[in-house]
This record gives C-alpha cells, sequence and structure tokens, in this order.
C-alpha cells in the first residue's frame, strides 16, 4: 500500500520536475530571437537562433558540415586511441609496481604541470602544421586523466580482496585479472571520460592550427565573413560530441559494472 502510494504521489511530481527543467532553456531562446530580429542584438554580433538553424540545415543538406565533422572526429578518435593507450600503459605500470611509480609516477606529476596548450609552438616546430600535431595534442592531453583515475583506482582496491584471492592460491596474473582490474574498472571510466572531454576542448584549438578541413576550419573561415550563425553551428556541434561521448561511456559503464549496486537497482 505505501508502495502505491509513494508511487502515486511522487509520480506526477518527478514528470512535472523534468517539464519544469525545459522552461529555462526555452525561454533563453525566445529572449534571444527577439532581441536577434528587433535589432537588440546586431546580426553581425550573434545570429538569431532561427538563423542558426536554417544554416544548420543548409550545411547538412549540402554535405559541407557532415564533412568537415568526419574529419574533426578522425582527429579526436585518433588522439584519444593514443592518449589511452599510453595512459592505460603508464598506469598499469605504476600501479601494479613499486618500482614502476617511482620511475613513472614523477614523470606524470609534471606533465600535470605542463599546459598541453603551451605545447602548440613546439609541436608546430616538431611535427610540422599537418595532422600530426593536432592528433598529437589531443593524445597528449588525454592521457593523464586516464593514468591518474586508473592508478588511483588499482591503489584503492580493498586490501581484503587482495588478501582473500591470495588465500584461494590466486598467481599474480590472475589476482590482477580477476580482483584489481575489476575493481579499478570504475575509475577508468570515470577517466575515460574525463579524457574525452578534454579531447573535445583540445580538439577546438588544435584544428585552429592551419586547417583545411574540420569544424575548426568552418569556424576560421566563418570568422573571417563575420558569419556568427556558422560560428554558433560549430560550436553546438563541438556539444554534441561530447555530450554523445558521455553517453557512449554511460552505455558502457551500466555494461560493464552491472554488479554495482546502483545499476541493479534501476
Amino acid at each position: 500500500m505505501t508502495a502505491i502510494t509513494a508511487t502515486g504521489r511522487f509520480a506526477p511530481v518527478f514528470s512535472g520536475m523534468g517539464r519544469s527543467r525545459w522552461i529555462s532553456p526555452v525561454t533563453f531562446l525566445v529572449l534571444w530571437e527577439i532581441a536577434s530580429r528587433s535589432g537588440i542584438i546586431p546580426q553581425r554580433t550573434l545570429a538569431a537562433p532561427s538563423a542558426v538553424l536554417t544554416t544548420l540545415l543548409q550545411m547538412i543538406a549540402s554535405g559541407e558540415l557532415p564533412g568537415n565533422l568526419a574529419v574533426s572526429a578522425l582527429r579526436v578518435i585518433s588522439g584519444l586511441t593514443i592518449g589511452v593507450t599510453i595512459g592505460l600503459i603508464l598506469a598499469l605500470v605504476s600501479g601494479l609496481s613499486r618500482a614502476g611509480e617511482v620511475t613513472v609516477d614523477p614523470l606524470m606529476q609534471i606533465k600535470r604541470t605542463i599546459p598541453t596548450l603551451a605545447l602548440t609552438p613546439l609541436f608546430i616546430v616538431w611535427f610540422g602544421i599537418g595532422e600530426t600535431p593536432k592528433i598529437a595534442l589531443i593524445a597528449f592531453a588525454s592521457i593523464f586523466p586516464i593514468y591518474l583515475n586508473l592508478y588511483s583506482g588499482i591503489r584503492a582496491v580493498d586490501v581484503r580482496l587482495i588478501e582473500g584471492a591470495r588465500s584461494f592460491g590466486l598467481s599474480r596474473f590472475e589476482l590482477i585479472w580477476h580482483v584489481i582490474l575489476p575493481g579499478a574498472l570504475p575509475s577508468l571510466l570515470v577517466g575515460l571520460r574525463y579524457s574525452l572531454s578534454v579531447a573535445i576542448l583540445v580538439l577546438v584549438v588544435a584544428e585552429q592550427i592551419n586547417a583545411s578541413a574540420g569544424l575548426g576550419y568552418l569556424i576560421n573561415n566563418a570568422r573571417d565573413f563575420m558569419r556568427t550563425d556558422i560560428i554558433v553551428v560549430c560550436l553546438m556541434v563541438y556539444a554534441v560530441l561530447g555530450l554523445g561521448a558521455d553517453w557512449l561511456v554511460r552505455i558502457i559503464e551500466q555494461r560493464a559494472l552491472v554488479w554495482r549496486p546502483s545499476n541493479v537497482a534501476s
């Protein structure tokens, strides 16, 4: 009786709360449209939402946006693949070995204090102005979030679990594979989400390096011609990329961490 009453009482509240969350964004868009149409916000300063939507549809229909989006996505995927792989290896070496920690962790802490974007001129000197410095910047930026979270996750595994596994006669490899890595998996996924976010942020800057295609290329051209509608469209796509990447990691998390109480309850 209590469960029925609770469900009947709270369900409308939650649905109403969900609807109310849309009030402020919709109000913002309406005010933005009115300000643009009335001239309060000049077109050259910021295009109206309706103009942005029209430009978005035109760029999709012409193939301009999908083509450049594919180029940007390839850069992110390539940089993330390299960065995440390096971060995983370094975290395993540092987290599973005292000697590895002494060797790797100080270097990673030094890397953490170096702003990634400050390396842009150096990467241009090393790799030129092609695709390599763009991918290298993304890879360099995405290493540390994976490293730090996996390293912390490995070191945070309950000692009692390790001792219990040893009492059952598990070998070193079996202990790592069946106890330590599953215990550190939640931290690894958190690190992956951070790496994805950082990769999208660095992509915005990396694509300003003499790009001939990609979202950054579109933004540079739009800036030269004062096309704020195209700039806003590209910024929206960057945001969607970030949200999509986060959603993908959440899906992986739900499938990989089905043993967690929160997921079982849901």
